[in-house]
């Protein structure tokens, strides 16, 4: 996508062909910094501290964090160090373990003269490979968003409501749920977003505001807690949403919030989407609520909030009261029941364990397989 104007990914490499260049992501929407990443630790610092942030993309860091690992030391030994730092920097994004498993899997029956080369053309394929799929998730919702525009009968603009960041900052590019958005706007369908500010990171008004806006795609931001009200006033057509994991029966964990967001939309009959790339589905689990392990992040993030003076310094406030404990989950779980269809880079389908497997069937493993996973 493009960034005043000049086109970017989030992640590619410097021109020596082996520093990974990222968008560091906690500076926005002040400020557009790139960072370089150099060793191993960097990579898993800018997964840690969300300068890179959304499961495609942790995927896609994680994938160049073994090539810098391989640059510094291609042994088996540095290899499963690798493996395990970058695994343990975020719990929740299926994308993470797919990645790293792609990339060893790659490695290891390799010579370690070939590793550093091998290592890097791998990754290239996954950031490539992740475009793709996203282009083709646009591609499948913008009928869904078509078909929505024709239920208004000529009545304008659309309007969606998204939560949380899916875009082209949480992919390598174009984003997941908000792939469909920029196809719907390229094309010429009018369309408007609300989006939700996203406490306590604030990735919908930081990030997502941010983007569109550089897209020119019209939108509002709003406080996390309006969604249910424009809903009741007929102010929104359908809701779609990313997924850090979704599980082989189509419960989806999405950022915090995003519960509340399908109840509502349950409750007011508007349909709400999850896009989600296949590498995005957990085939190891079914029951989302009680097998997926939910990240609880540093208290910080709720108790503090950042923002630029008017003589443009970015600055971090503390707003809570001293002594407050504080608990900051950072997803939930959407069971598959609200989900009225996954947007895959292969089709649309109902969110359950036929569905998926319609669509990806060499994806669903067996009943023996499931029991040694």
């Amino acid at each position: 996508m493009r960034v005043n104007g000049k086109p970017y990914r989030t992640i590619w490499l410097a021109d020596d062909g082996r520093t990974v260049r990222i968008i560091d992501q906690t500076l926005l929407p002040h400020r557009f910094a790139i960072v370089d990443l150099r060793y191993l630790a960097d990579a898993v610092t800018a997964i840690k501290t969300m300068q890179v942030r959304g499961a495609p993309l942790i995927g896609a860091a994680a994938a160049y964090g073994i090539c810098l690992a391989m640059a510094a030391d291609a042994s088996d030994q540095s290899l499963d160090y690798a493996y395990d730092a970058l695994l343990a920097s975020r719990p929740t994004a299926v994308n993470l373990r797919w990645a790293l498993d792609t990339m060893r899997a790659h490695l290891r029956n390799r010579r370690r003269e070939e590793r550093v080369e091998a290592s890097y053309r791998r990754a290239a394929e996954i950031c490539d490979e992740d475009v793709a799929i996203n282009a083709a998730i646009g591609d499948h919702g913008l009928e869904i968003l078509r078909g929505a525009a024709a239920k208004k009968r000529g009545k304008v603009p659309i309007n969606v409501l998204t939560h949380c960041n899916a875009g082209w900052l949480a992919t390598v590019d174009w984003g997941t749920a908000l792939a469909p958005i920029y196809k719907a706007h390229d094309s010429g369908l009018p369309i408007h977003i609300w989006v939700d500010e996203t406490r306590p990171r604030n990735q919908g008004m930081s990030l997502t505001a941010w983007e569109l806006g550089q897209h020119g795609v019209s939108h509002t931001v709003i406080a996390d807690n309006a969604g249910g009200h424009l809903m009741q006033h007929g102010m929104v057509d359908l809701v779609i949403v990313g997924t850090d994991r979704t599980t082989a029966r189509g419960d989806v964990c999405n950022k915090i919030g995003t519960y509340l967001k399908a109840l509502a939309a349950k409750d007011n009959g508007i349909p709400f989407y999850v896009a989600l790339p296949s590498p995005s589905i957990d085939w190891r689990i079914d029951d989302g609520v009680a097998d997926i392990p939910i990240e609880q992040r540093d208290a910080s993030e709720l108790s503090r909030i950042s923002g630029r003076l008017p003589d443009g310094t970015i600055v971090q406030v503390e707003i809570a009261p001293e002594g407050s404990a504080m608990a900051n989950y950072a997803f939930d779980v959407t069971p598959a029941h609200l989900v009225s269809g996954l947007v895959t880079e292969r089709g649309v389908c109902e969110a359950s364990a036929q569905g998926l497997r319609w669509l990806f069937p060499e994806g669903a493993p067996t009943a023996e397989s499931k029991a040694h996973a």
